[in-house]
Formats: C-alpha cells, sequence, structure tokens
C-alpha cells in the first residue's frame, strides 16, 4: 500500500526539507504541499491524501483547527503532526481534536518515515519523549518525565546546559565548565531555544527559573 501524504508546514525550507526526505521513500507518496491552515483543508479535498503531516503553527487556521475540520468531514484521513511544540496542553489539544500521531521536529527521518506509515495503516503513533509526557499525565507526574526532570523534551546534556545559562553564564563560560567547543555550545543553546519554546535567551532563562533550575 502506498501511502499519500499532503505536507503542511508554514516554513518553505522545512517544507522542502520534508519532500527531499519523503518523495523518494518506497511506500510514500507526496501528493501536495501548502503552507497555510485554509489551504491544508482545500488541499485536503482537492488531493485526497491518506495522511496529512501537519504543523501546528499555522497562518490562518491553527493546526488544532485543520485537524479538527479534517476529522470531520474526511474521517478517512488521518492527522499526523509535526511540531517543535512539545507543551501537555499541544499535545493534548492534538489528541482531543483527533490527531493519529504526534512527532516533534528533530525526529530521525526514519522515524517520521515509520510514523507516516503506521498512520496510514490506522495506527496511532507517538514520539518516545510525547510518549513518555502521555505517561507522566497519566501517572500524575505533571510536567516531569520519566526520571522526574523538567523540560523532558530536553537531552541530559541540553538540561544541563539550560541550567548554567539560568545561572547566568555566557557561552564561553558554558564551554569551559562543560569542556565543549564555544560552537557547540550556541549551537545547542539555539536547539534548546526552539524545543523550550522560547523567543530568546531570557525567555528560556525565564522558564528554567520557574521550574527550579538556574540555582548555583
Amino acid at each position: 500500500m502506498t501511502a499519500r501524504v499532503l505536507l503542511v508546514d508554514d516554513h518553505p525550507i522545512f517544507r522542502e526539507g520534508l519532500l527531499a526526505a519523503l518523495e523518494d521513500e518506497p511506500g510514500i507518496e507526496i501528493v501536495g504541499e501548502v503552507g497555510t491552515g485554509e489551504d491544508a483543508v482545500a488541499a485536503v479535498g482537492r488531493c485526497t491524501p491518506d495522511v496529512v503531516l501537519l504543523d501546528l503553527n499555522l497562518p490562518g487556521l491553527s493546526g488544532i483547527e485543520v485537524t479538527q475540520a479534517v476529522v470531520r468531514d474526511h474521517p478517512s484521513v488521518r492527522v499526523l503532526i509535526l511540531t517543535m511544540q512539545a507543551d501537555d496542553e499541544s499535545l493534548f489539544a492534538a489528541i482531543r481534536a483527533g490527531a493519529a500521531g504526534y512527532l516533534l521536529k528533530g525526529a530521525h527521518r526514519q522515524e517520521v518515515i515509520r510514523a507516516v506509515t503506521a498512520v496510514a495503516d490506522g495506527e496511532a503513533v507517538f514520539g518516545a519523549e510525547v510518549a513518555h509526557r502521555i505517561l507522566a499525565q497519566l501517572t500524575g507526574d505533571g510536567c516531569a518525565g520519566p526520571s522526574g526532570a523538567p523540560f523532558p523534551q530536553l537531552t541530559v546534556r541540553e538540561r544541563q546546559l539550560l541550567d548554567l545559562v539560568a545561572q547566568g553564564l555566557g557561552n564561553q563560560a558554558i564551554a569551559v565548565r562543560m569542556h565543549l567547543a564555544p560552537k557547540t555550545v550556541r549551537n545547542n543553546v539555539s536547539t534548546i531555544l526552539q524545543k523550550v519554546q522560547a523567543a530568546d535567551r531570557a525567555g528560556a532563562i525565564a522558564q528554567a527559573r520557574r521550574l527550579g533550575l538556574g540555582r548555583p
């Protein structure tokens, strides 16, 4: 079975990357790509995909609204969320809207391919980090990962680095403390800002301190 996939993301470069990653994969056919919520809803009716690979942050209709519309009007079409938003509110809003899967951007190519084909076959698919958040909610451990640490979307090293950022250390000082190259620290900080949905370093520091990081 070939899974017909519609790509929906408002960043053209990211869409191009997805297209390059998926278009030559056996068993997957890209039937369209769009960048807004309204275009996504229209394209589902026009392109008849099996799977909509959908970002949540879209101009116009949000990804949640698109999911609701697709599930309501095209019940045979499956929605797979691919987003930077790792917070519980977005995750559970997508599940309530009817999404069949939820992956975080940064997932490996093979993980995305497996998720697309599994969702097309009727399965529900959640990335490892997302699954931990679901389990945490079901077990009553609201904002922590399996180890009880804040920011479960971050790796152990990224959490350590964020802790130092929240202490007010600059990249050079962090590089010395963690025995890393300054360029590596700079790249990791950029990744952390994306994962915690912070607009800048100050926003990440504020979030980290609210959750107990940044204490010398």
